[in-house]
């Protein structure tokens, strides 16, 4: 699978071939029109990134012709600067507003008279109790989501360039006494540089830079990360959190490492996640049902005795965010595709110890996975 790297918006052809997808979708389901206001959906149908305030930004998409965007007036302009594809917006005056003025008003005036709507089923109930008893629960854009065009595993591909390149700097930097403010000073600050030189119209709002590491102290509880003062400290196992969205699609990679020693305990402990870790780049492939590929990685941990230490699941997909489904969780019966691309990160967890987890972004090919990040894979290399 040949990918070219791109930091490039999405051209209207991309987005009119999204659009096309969720109305062919939409015509097999039956449905009228679909309503989102997912942040991840909005973007990925309009290139426009929000946030989800009192104001809402509803999109509303027809059986056929443009999608119409429900939005506060004092966005209009920032829709028009941003969106990329057919759009028609339908301004709502402010929030609150008096009746014939409000959101409300706007929305009934773009679903149609009659037929089934579709809805996200995270649809807030304030908007689909104005929908009604037409509205249908469907996922069906984070569906379509789920498998990637080129454009997108080249905006993939250069965010992981990005990341890696800032991951690599971290580990050859890496002492004791390093603080989590020092890392965001430094490593955290060159990633948006490098991102604004490339693409100076680079989108806030579509971005988000993590560049955290944990030591052993709190590496046993994967999203602790209230002490900017954290400090990398003799021995270990520390872990690298670089999980970001580089101007609208995600990137991950991340390693335990050591400095200067390895704790003995922690000896068994790294080789089994690497064991587990190659248990997922080896089984995930076109045709395999996800929870299969976690639930052989959960009962290989339970057979090393380390079953209650288990505490996630082994990947997640990336896309216009850093973590959305599929999922490679017991529970998510979902068959890989080629053009799916995961998190892969089967990790377990000690009170006491740490954590030992390593990720990787991959993209699913016709006959496995190719991997867009990179790192060190060994103790020894990671023993710092």
């Amino acid at each position: 699978m040949d990918i070219v790297e791109t930091f490039s918006p999405p051209s209207p052809a991309e987005m009119a071939g999204r659009l096309a997808r969720v109305q062919m979708q939409m015509e097999a389901e039956g449905l009228a029109a679909y309503v989102t206001v997912m942040p991840s959906n909005i973007l990925w149908l309009t290139n426009f990134a929000n946030f989800i305030h009192e104001r809402p930004f509803i999109l509303v998409v027809p059986a056929s012709g443009a999608p119409r965007f429900v939005i506060p007036r004092l966005e209009v302009d920032h829709v028009l600067s941003r969106h990329v594809g057919a759009l028609d917006l339908c301004a709502y005056r402010e929030f609150p507003a008096p009746e014939g003025g409000r959101w409300q008003d706007r929305l009934a005036d773009t679903l149609p008279a009659a037929g089934r709507v579709g809805v996200e089923s995270m649809l807030p109930h304030a908007i689909a109790a104005e929908i009604g008893d037409h509205a249908v629960a469907s996922d069906l854009v984070e569906t379509l989501r789920q498998v990637k065009s080129s454009y997108e595993l080249g905006r993939i591909a250069y965010g992981c360039r990005l990341k890696c390149e800032a991951h690599d700097r971290l580990l050859a930097e890496a002492r004791a006494g390093f603080s989590q403010s020092e890392v965001n000073a430094t490593i955290g600050r060159e990633v948006f540089s490098k991102m604004v030189a490339d693409n100076p119209s680079v989108n806030p709002y579509a971005t988000s830079i993590m560049t955290l590491v944990q030591n052993a102290d709190v590496s046993h509880d994967p999203h602790n990360f209230t002490d900017l003062d954290i400090r990398m400290k003799e021995g270990g196992p520390h872990v690298t959190v670089f999980n970001s969205v580089i101007n609208g699609y995600g990137a991950e990679v991340e390693r335990t490492f050591f400095i200067n020693h390895v704790p003995e305990v922690a000896k068994a402990p790294f080789e089994t996640m690497l064991q587990a870790r190659r248990m997922v780049f080896e089984g995930l492939k076109p045709g395999v049902v996800l929870q299969d590929l976690d639930r052989a990685v959960i009962d290989f941990f339970e057979g090393q005795g380390y079953g209650d230490n288990v505490i996630h699941r082994a990947g997640h997909g990336m896309g216009v965010t850093a973590h959305e489904g599929p999922y490679i969780a017991d529970g998510d019966d979902t068959v890989a595709q080629a053009g799916m691309v995961f998190s892969l990160e089967p990790g377990i967890y000690f009170p006491g110890l740490g954590g030992f987890r390593f990720s990787d972004t991959a993209v699913v090919t016709e006959t496995g996975v190719k991997a867009l990040t990179h790192g060190p894979e060994t103790l020894e290399d990671l023993t710092l």
